[in-house]
């Protein structure tokens, strides 16, 4: 008897790479071009071309910071490629997911301020400056910088979600939160968490605290220069920090254990990669500003980088947890990443349908 059962083909080598799609191509060349005039106006600065700033001493003070985000949107660059690159898809994962996270966190930041901001200066005019403000960058700076910064973060995710779809695309298809495996490290985990939780709680308070409109703590250097914009990034730091170690617990503690894993993993992935990123950010930049200016003022730091110390020690933990479930989640079972062109898709017909789990 013959059977009317559809008869598929073959699966694929492993080896096999399936094709890059026009969405993630397209996605990965908008993300290029939209770090060329970051790049071009850094490479200006740093070259001893102040376009479009007052204070032409000021580029000199902030040399090192200039070359690190330099170097921070040309790792952009060289991130976007990966995704469509075939080296790309041989790269170690650690080597992308660890600086795709942190630009996830920094460019997810920006994407939420930016809108709070723009609906802050339609409703309450535009932003009154301080003393000292008409010697920072010109205000086509700030909208070509951050009008870039807000495609280049949409592109670049863009590029790297339909990137992990492909490459990891059997480690959290159908998953749910109770899927987890309840290994011996879950009690580590549970504790990490927790302490992050802890420390979270603590940045978050001084964050909400100094958005508004509270100094005390503050740099004093720092307390006649803070406006409507630093407040709205205090206010979206507080956010993105409960709410990476709300996620977490969700996940360590199965407390949602038929919700969708991909849902809370995504706001631990963009809320934690945000609480690190700035914090570690602002350590840097504060510190460099500090050594590279005369004021004695501003060797007063107050609590400011304690608090961004507790941002990078909490998206560290929130990292070490997520890595270590996501390990052991792929150890029972996940399917490798060089079989994801064998059992993501069967083609019958012409038409791409998902091969049964």
């Amino acid at each position: 008897m013959t059977s009317t059962l559809p008869r598929l083909p073959a699966a694929p080598p492993a080896s096999a790479t399936p094709p890059v799609g026009r969405v993630r191509t397209a996605a990965a060349w908008v993300a290029v071009a939209a770090t060329v005039p970051y790049l071009t106006l850094k490479l200006l600065w740093l070259t001893g071309h102040p376009v479009g700033v007052g204070d032409a001493d000021a580029m000199d003070d902030l040399w090192l910071v200039n070359l690190l985000t330099f170097g921070m949107d040309a790792v952009a660059v060289v991130l976007a490629l990966a995704f469509v690159r075939p080296w790309g898809r041989r790269a170690p994962a650690g080597l992308l997911a660890f600086p795709m996270w942190v630009a996830t966190g920094l460019l997810g930041t920006l994407l939420v301020a930016l809108p709070l901001f723009l609906i802050s200066t339609l409703v309450l005019g535009p932003e009154q400056h301080t003393a000292g403000a008409d010697d920072g960058p010109s205000g086509w700076v700030f909208t070509l910088v951050y009008g870039g910064f807000a495609v280049q973060g949409l592109a670049l995710i863009t590029g790297f979600l339909l990137y992990a779809r492909e490459r990891w695309a059997g480690l959290l298809r159908r998953d749910r939160v109770g899927d987890l495996p309840h290994s011996p490290t879950l009690t580590t985990q549970r504790a990490f968490a927790c302490v992050a939780a802890l420390l979270a709680a603590g940045v978050a308070a001084a964050r909400l605290y100094w958005a508004s409109g509270g100094s005390a703590g503050l740099p004093v250097a720092w307390l006649e220069e803070r406006g409507r914009s630093v407040a709205i990034m205090d206010a979206v730091t507080a956010v993105m920090a409960v709410a990476a170690v709300a996620a977490l617990l969700v996940l360590v503690f199965r407390r949602r254990p038929g919700w969708r894993l991909r849902g809370p993993l995504a706001v631990v992935w963009t809320a934690a990669g945000s609480v690190f990123a700035w914090g570690a950010w602002q350590l840097v930049a504060f510190g460099t500003t500090v050594r590279a200016s005369d004021d004695p003022r501003k060797a007063v730091p107050g609590l400011m980088p304690l608090v961004e110390a507790g941002q990078v020690v909490t998206g560290l933990l929130v990292l070490a947890v997520g890595a270590v479930a996501l390990a052991e989640r792929a150890a029972i079972g996940a399917v490798p990443d060089t079989a994801w062109a064998a059992t993501a898709v069967v083609r019958t017909g012409g038409a791409d349908v998902e091969s049964a789990e």
